[in-house]
């Protein structure tokens, strides 16, 4: 069993059983003991949605829920980025724990894979978006300057203030 806390302060456990497993497919037509299913497979779909992967850990934890009186909307409301990363990261760390149990150590693997591979893409675009040269993008999206002209700025403000004022100034077709 994980835990991760919301932003609230609420401590909520994922444990991952039959029982869960049967839970999120009946409340989600998820099925997480099969997480290559799918295309793209599950596995990636929790990685890229966050809503699918905040539904599911609801799901997981709904008992929870249920007795502390926290609904759906409630518990949504209570996960930000923060809660959400160590929900993901209890929810990995439960599915690698119950894989290995059940001598599935393939996905095992796939699961600790993913892990590695969000972040190693995240460290990627880190690493791109340091290297950009703005201010070189910004001079290759922006027209070139009528003769005599020195700022740019006043370009692109008379580019809309030379729109018509409304839309009743446009002509119909």
């Amino acid at each position: 069993m994980k835990t991760f806390t919301d932003t609230t302060g609420r401590t909520w456990t994922i444990a991952l059983t039959i029982d869960a497993a049967k839970r999120v497919k009946g409340l989600l037509d998820v099925n997480l003991l099969e997480l290559e299913a799918g295309d793209p497979p599950l596995l990636t779909r929790l990685a890229t949605d966050v809503i699918l992967l905040c539904d599911v850990i609801f799901a997981l934890v709904k008992p929870q829920a249920d007795a502390a009186g926290v609904t759906d909307e409630q518990f949504g409301a209570a996960l930000g980025g923060e809660a959400i990363l160590a929900a993901q990261t209890a929810l990995y760390e439960e599915l690698v724990h119950f894989f290995r149990g059940l001598g599935r150590s393939d996905l095992a693997k796939a699961v600790e894979a993913q892990r590695r591979m969000i972040d190693l893409a995240v460290a990627r675009i880190e690493t791109r978006i340091d290297k950009l040269d703005l201010g070189a993008a910004i001079e290759t999206c922006l027209p070139d300057l009528p003769a005599g002209r020195q700022d740019r700025q006043a370009t692109l403000g008379e580019s809309f203030t030379n729109l018509p004022a409304s839309l009743a100034s446009t002509p119909d077709h």
